[in-house]
């Protein structure tokens, strides 16, 4: 073998130094190729809830823009999909808003990298400004029925919900239902997007979200007394407060600790807190 190479490169087997010299472009082109035969193209996939999201998405496109070879992309699905992702290695890292479950910790390890003010939802022209986690809790199991027993106007109350698995949804059961359990007859969307657009709509409904995402379109009502702000999360005056988490299976890998290093980083968090969220550093 050794003799044959000797005479290709001598140039006197012309057609075999035409396969050599084909073989050593096709392994260049393949070295060049991201992901192989170097770091560029390497990439985490951060997965599940929708509260989460949007914030991880606007942090991602920053960490990419200065990350050099790293990349992150971020996908929705809801908390429970984030935590299966994460299991199954789908996801390098996977979304949860709400806190862990005790068989759930004992399984993922998690990080804090915000928290966030559970906001009760209505239309800007409902003239209710505020009720008391009771009242809250009566309304979405379906015992209150109109408005006007909650000093608002004699019209029916339209509720409007997230889905099963959701971690939205989870969070608003452990801190507003209790025992309780929300009416059946409440609509079911399938993300913070979907209730507020159509809570946007509807001068009777009534539905729950994240501070952060709730804007203008909406009126967040006082709970307890209490408005929902940052500064009232922050304080822990408000008492419809949860966790933002990253989860992973196990130790995170080198290109998934960059990114959650950045997220918990003075820069990363003064993001958050400029949209509505409360920092964790």
């Amino acid at each position: 073998m050794f003799v044959d190479l000797v005479q290709i490169l001598r140039g006197e087997r012309k057609e075999d130094m035409k396969w050599l010299l084909g073989g050593v472009l096709l392994l260049l082109a393949l070295l060049l190729l991201p992901g192989l035969g170097s770091e560029k193209g390497a990439t985490v996939n951060v997965i599940g809830s929708t509260s989460v999201q949007p914030f991880a998405e606007m942090l991602a496109e920053e960490f990419n823009r200065i990350g050099g070879h790293r990349r992150v992309e971020v996908q929705g699905g809801g908390s429970t999909a984030g935590l299966q992702a994460a299991l199954n290695g789908v996801a390098d890292i996977g979304m949860c808003s709400r806190s862990l479950k005790e068989d759930e910790a004992k399984v993922f390890q998690s990080v804090a990298i915000a928290r966030d003010g559970l906001s009760v939802v209505v239309h800007p022209s409902n003239r209710v400004d505020g009720l008391t986690k009771q009242q809250v809790e009566r309304i979405f199991a379906g015992e209150i029925t109109n408005w006007a027993e909650v000093g608002g106007e004699d019209r029916p109350i339209r509720l409007i919900t997230r889905e099963e698995g959701s971690g939205t949804r989870e969070a608003f059961v452990k801190l507003v239902m209790g025992k309780s359990r929300i009416s059946p007859k409440a609509m079911t969307q399938e993300s913070n997007g979907s209730v507020k657009e159509l809570v946007r709509n509807d001068s009777c409904a009534i539905g729950y979200m994240s501070l952060g995402l709730v804007g203008k379109d909406l009126k967040a009502l006082k709970v307890d007394g209490v408005e929902p702000t940052a500064e009232q999360v922050m304080t822990k005056k408000y008492p419809l407060v949860r966790p933002f988490l990253f989860v992973t299976k196990s130790k995170p890998g080198s290109d998934a600790q960059a990114f959650i290093d950045y997220v918990l980083s003075v820069e990363g968090q003064q993001m958050l807190v400029k949209e509505g969220l409360v920092r964790v550093q």
